[in-house]
Order: structure tokens, then C-alpha cells, then sequence
């Protein structure tokens, strides 16, 4: 099983950690478009500041962002388990994790990035801010920039098993599975029973404990079907939708009835 996760606009400090060692990272493949981020991005930081957080588009209370981004070859590197701090990865708790299950979730989750492309949890990087919407002076869009090398990349880290994935709009145009590996692909929604709204905070959470749930249950699901069933079995209520046609991925809505 192989699940896609969106990162976190919030991040830990890097740390005091040796620094970034950019071939050290998993997907090998995506190097060259990962150091072609980074020196634009540590060149756009380093200079005008206001251009850099209005490229960036951040807040005046962020500043201090943009110069976090220029050290980010020097800055010290975390595991980016470590790194990601959001609501969805304060509900998946890597770090309370049994070693089996941590073992687990080495194998089967994969951060998608603006900045990396995708990184393992166990890959080392440093904190950064570069979201998958910001478009660089010299790269452009950068859900543009990673399309082809993620084209050639991901099908083969997807494998043959299931594809679970829980990333947000703006990440899952970096890469869309097709043909034989958007057939055992799956997306998923988090309703509100009541309302059969989406609510942010809510569906992140709810997609984190998901992912703790089949980590730590040890289940292996191996296509979509059985990924409703494993679900079932955890206690979620699921409505499933298997694509019309090949090349489709599988629509999963996960109803909870309570937000918290």
C-alpha cells in the first residue's frame, strides 16, 4: 500500500541537525527537479525580501519565513515525520506509533511538496515554506514544474498494490495516477454525516487517524475493495464508487457523524 499525503503549511524547526544532503533522499528520480526548487528558492529568498513573501504569498507575520528559506542548504535536517506538524499529522501521531507500525508507515507513506516533490517520513529535511501553488519567477507553477518527473517517477514507487490517496487539490495536480495504477487508486472524502460537508479541519483530522488506524491494525489491503472493507472492519462507515471505466480512480466518502 502506498499513501499520499499532503504536507503541512505549519512546520517544526529544523533543528540542530547536520544539514540537507539532497541525494541522500528517497525517489532518486526527482533530484534534478528537487535542486532546481531549491536554488531558485534559496536565490529568491535570499534577495528582496518583499518579492520573496509576496512570490511566496505570505503574510507580513511571516516574514520570517523568507529568511528561513534562504538557509535552507546550511539549516539543520529532520526526519520530515518530524517535520510536518498539521492537523492531519497531529491526529496520525508518527512518533506514538509502535515500531511495527512505524516500520509501516516508513514503507507505505509518501509527503507530496512543493519544494522536495515528495519525500518519504524518514527522508531528512530541513523546515521550509514553498507550497505546490507558488508559482517561481524562473519555474513557473510548480504542480507544472514536477508533472513529468513525477510522470516517471511515482508509477513504479506505486508498485502493483493500492494507491491510498488523501492529498488535497492543489498537491494531487503534481501527479495524477493513470491507466492500470488509477485503477487500484484511491481517493477519499471525509463528510459530516448530518450535512454531507466537507469541513477542513475535520476531514484532515479524520484522514490522520484513518492512516493510524490501518498502520496500527496491521491491515494490507491490497486494491480498493478491500481497502472499504479494512475500513469497515476499523469501524468506519464508507460509501464506495468504482470508476465507470479503466484509467478511473476509486471515490471513497468516509462519514463521521460527529466534528472534533
Amino acid at each position: 500500500m502506498l499513501v499520499l499525503l499532503p504536507p503541512s503549511e505549519g512546520k517544526a524547526n529544523s533543528g540542530d541537525g547536520a544539514p540537507l544532503e539532497l541525494d541522500s533522499l528517497s525517489l532518486p528520480g526527482l533530484t534534478a527537479a528537487r535542486e532546481a526548487v531549491l536554488g531558485e528558492l534559496v536565490e529568491l529568498c535570499s534577495g528582496d525580501p518583499e518579492k520573496a513573501r509576496e512570490v511566496l504569498g505570505l503574510s507580513e507575520g511571516l516574514r520570517g519565513e523568507v529568511a528561513k528559506n534562504a538557509g535552507l542548504r546550511t539549516a539543520g535536517a529532520r526526519p520530515a515525520g518530524e517535520i510536518y506538524t498539521g492537523v492531519l499529522y497531529d491526529a496520525l501521531g508518527l512518533a506514538t506509533l509502535d515500531a511495527d507500525a512505524r516500520r509501516r508507515a516508513a514503507d507505505s507513506l509518501l509527503v507530496f511538496s512543493g519544494l522536495w516533490g515528495a519525500v518519504r517520513v524518514t527522508d531528512r529535511i530541513p523546515s521550509y515554506r514553498c507550497s505546490m501553488g507558488v508559482k517561481l519567477p524562473g519555474l513557473g507553477a510548480l504542480a507544472g514544474h514536477w508533472r513529468t518527473p513525477m510522470a516517471e517517477v511515482l508509477p513504479a514507487t506505486a508498485g502493483e498494490g493500492l494507491v491510498l490517496d488523501l492529498r488535497s487539490s492543489a498537491y494531487a495536480t503534481a501527479w495524477k495516477p493513470k491507466g492500470e495504477v488509477a485503477g487500484r487508486t484511491a481517493t477519499v472524502r471525509v463528510l459530516h454525516a448530518p450535512t454531507r460537508k466537507v469541513v477542513s479541519h475535520f476531514n484532515k483530522a479524520t484522514k490522520g487517524r484513518i492512516v493510524r488506524a490501518l498502520l496500527t491494525s496491521g491491515a494490507t489491503p491490497e486494491n480498493p475493495a478491500e481497502l472499504v472493507e479494512a475500513l469497515r472492519e476499523l469501524g468506519y462507515a464508507v460509501e464506495a464508487e468504482a470508476p465507470g471505466k479503466a484509467g478511473k480512480a476509486w471515490a471513497l466518502d468516509v462519514l463521521v457523524d460527529e466534528i472534533h
